[in-house]
């Protein structure tokens, strides 16, 4: 019986895949990419299937579920150079941050609630509330699919960026089979950069706070934009922010209203919000008339109200992203994977 894919993506969407395939161990992932491989078979690796819009043709290859590659494995822990943990591609992101809290391991505490597998958090250098994992992965452990063996690559080879990294900008090449971090004991987060979890928390921009009181803050602050996903509340399901915050050159951002937030970057560009840009450019929280629409709690999360399509749902981005562009000259981009689909087919 075909797989649905719609079964196995938080937005909800996406058609069936030819094959499906659920892996019981890293060498049995590394064959069945390795036979796809030779065979010329078009390969989807899918995990959470959070930060992906499958196509309502949905997947004509093998998808390959990397949901059962489990385990998580302290390889050191010292007072002065902290704990090394290595992490299987499998296993659940939220549940490994509350296992880092609960261990005295700081440093992805603000990444609380964030739904997905470990193995994605360095394709698309998930960050959220002032943290992002580059800040503390150590390496990233891969198959590499034109060299077609397993390589290690630090930090630094991993190219992270903002929502971005060596493996989102060659995305057919590699596939994650464990991510290592590198964590700081103590039980004080590291400083809050993100003004409204500082504002929520009672402390200023730059101190820190405990970590169990960060998780408990950010969730609830996840839960009032509807970026927790339950099952019942539809408004929770998307595939996240669909679009990332533009980083413009300067004289684009002095071009905004003088109201548009502004954050300088290191390399001279601002980047502006999103959000900000699609509310005022004229789509409020809930806007859409169809089975898509913007969540009522937060405008950068386009959901499907129950039985939408991929289709629209990248309609209403495509409007979304051309009426943004109209008002501000700015072209959103969006965040998730998309999957043999696109806004502009």
């Amino acid at each position: 019986m075909a797989e649905r894919l719609a079964d196995h993506t938080t937005l909800r969407t996406g058609g069936e895949a030819r094959t499906w395939v659920e892996p019981e161990s890293e060498a049995e992932l590394i064959e069945v990419v390795r036979t796809a491989d030779a065979a010329g078979v078009p390969l989807l690796v899918l995990g959470g299937g959070s930060n992906v819009v499958v196509a309502d043709a949905g997947f004509d290859g093998t998808v390959v579920h990397t949901g059962r590659l489990r385990g998580i494995h302290t390889d050191d822990v010292a007072a002065c150079s902290g704990a090394f943990m290595t992490v299987a591609a499998g296993e659940p992101w939220d549940a490994f941050v509350a296992t880092t809290i609960a261990t005295r391991q700081v440093g992805i505490e603000a990444l609380s609630g964030i739904p997905g597998l470990v193995g994605a958090t360095p394709i698309q250098n998930v960050g959220a509330y002032g943290q992002e994992v580059s800040q503390t992965i150590a390496r990233v452990r891969v198959f590499d699919r034109a060299e077609q063996r397993v390589v290690t690559r630090s930090a630094v080879e991993c190219h992270f960026g903002y929502r971005s990294s060596l493996f989102k900008a060659v995305p057919d090449r590699f596939v994650v089979l464990t991510v290592s971090f590198q964590f700081r004991l103590g039980t004080l987060s590291t400083p809050i950069r993100y003004a409204e979890l500082a504002r929520t928390l009672g402390v200023e921009p730059g101190a820190r706070a405990p970590m169990t009181e960060v998780r408990e803050a950010v969730l609830a602050l996840r839960r009032g934009k509807g970026m927790v996903l339950d099952p019942e509340d539809r408004d929770t399901w998307s595939a996240g922010s669909f679009f990332t915050n533009p980083v413009v050159e300067p004289a684009v951002a002095d071009g905004l209203p003088r109201e548009a937030p502004r954050y300088p970057q290191p390399d001279g560009r601002v980047k502006t919000s999103a959000a900000w840009l699609i509310e005022h450019a004229g789509f409020s929280r809930g806007y859409g008339s169809g089975l898509a629409r913007l969540s009522t709690r937060h405008t950068l999360a386009i959901t499907n109200r129950g039985g939408a399509t991929t289709a629209d749902v990248l309609a209403l981005a495509a409007e979304i992203r051309d009426g943004v562009e109209r008002a501000y000259g700015i072209r959103l981009v969006p965040e998730p994977v998309l999957i043999g689909a696109g806004l502009d087919t």
